[in-house]
């Protein structure tokens, strides 16, 4: 067992290098465990338009590398690897990593993230990045007059789709039923706008790339008939949903009926000296500006959490 820290952060993209950097900055010599997915979600985006101070803008990659250094600078030591199992029912709290390394710590901010669904059909991860996102407020724009096609019948995908008929040329939604499983007012706006048309009853079995790394189209399937069809469009958004990373936390920490923690008085969770932060905590803004916000509050969450202790 090695030395206790006072803080222990849980996952690396920007709800977490924002937590270290404002804890180091802090003294609070945080210890970040980087997860399977350094870098988070942003490591999988292109260009990234609407980080204030990137006029030009920035590659996703390149952003978490800046940060990750900026985080180290101040003293954060980052570990490479994934935890395996935690233990939040006494203090102070023991992380164990899949090697068995084990640490303790009297504050755990967790930044796990959530995962976009995918539709697991090889070539939509494959062409991520490149004309296929699950971020229509972080890729909108990059298609302006352009055909694309929107997957999904929920709340979301009706947000996604009529935001994106700001920039596209024509928004194409692509659903698996006959019937949509939004609300009945998001049901209404899709339905009205003049930009949106319908695919039902249908599935996407391959988006192509005839032009080698770019989105020509898709080729559907009707799922009652079987017939197929080939669809031209520049871009795909998947909005079937997202997985928050909380399997390790079950049992331990509340969870709303989505599986995502449930926090209070700003990022404190049910269990005290415990924090969460960024898409592990927030199904609705979803964005790493945000993540980065939730970051920051969490790390003065967690010192001031630490200085109670001391008093």
């Amino acid at each position: 067992m090695l030395a206790n820290r006072r803080v222990i952060i849980v996952g690396s993209g920007p709800a977490g290098l924002t937590a270290a950097l404002y804890t180091a900055r802090a003294n609070l010599k945080p210890l970040l465990i980087e997860g399977l997915e350094s870098g988070g979600q942003l490591m999988l985006t292109t260009m990234v338009e609407n980080w204030p101070g990137f006029r030009d803008g920035i590659m996703g990659p390149d952003l978490m590398t800046e940060m990750r250094v900026q985080a180290e600078r101040f003293g954060t030591e980052i570990l490479q690897g994934d935890v395996a199992t935690v233990d939040l029912q006494e203090t102070p709290f023991k992380v164990t990593l899949a090697d068995k390394k084990s640490f303790t710590s009297d504050t755990l901010i967790i930044a796990t993230g959530a995962a976009a669904r995918w539709l697991e059909i090889g070539s939509d991860r494959k062409l991520s990045g490149h004309g296929v996102s699950t971020c229509a407020t972080c890729d909108g724009y990059f298609f302006r007059g352009r055909p694309i096609a929107v997957v999904g019948g929920g709340d979301s995908a009706m947000e996604e789709a009529i935001y994106l008929t700001k920039f596209a040329s024509k928004v194409t939604v692509i659903h698996r039923r006959s019937t949509l499983r939004a609300s009945k007012i998001m049901q209404d706006k899709a339905l009205a706008n003049e930009k949106i048309e319908f695919i039902w009853d249908t599935e996407i079995l391959e988006v192509k790339d005839v032009v080698k790394g770019e989105v020509t189209g898709v080729l559907l399937r009707n799922v009652k008939t079987e017939k197929q069809q080939e669809l031209a469009v520049d871009g795909v958004f998947i909005a079937i949903g997202h997985t928050p990373n909380t399997s390790l936390f079950q049992d331990q920490v509340d969870l709303d009926s989505a599986g995502y923690i449930v926090t209070s008085q700003g990022t404190r969770t049910s269990v005290p000296g415990v924090f969460a932060a960024g898409d592990v905590q927030d199904h609705l803004y979803r964005q790493a500006i945000t993540a980065a916000g939730s970051g920051c509050m969490a790390a003065i969450d967690a010192e001031r959490y630490v200085e109670n202790l001391s008093q």
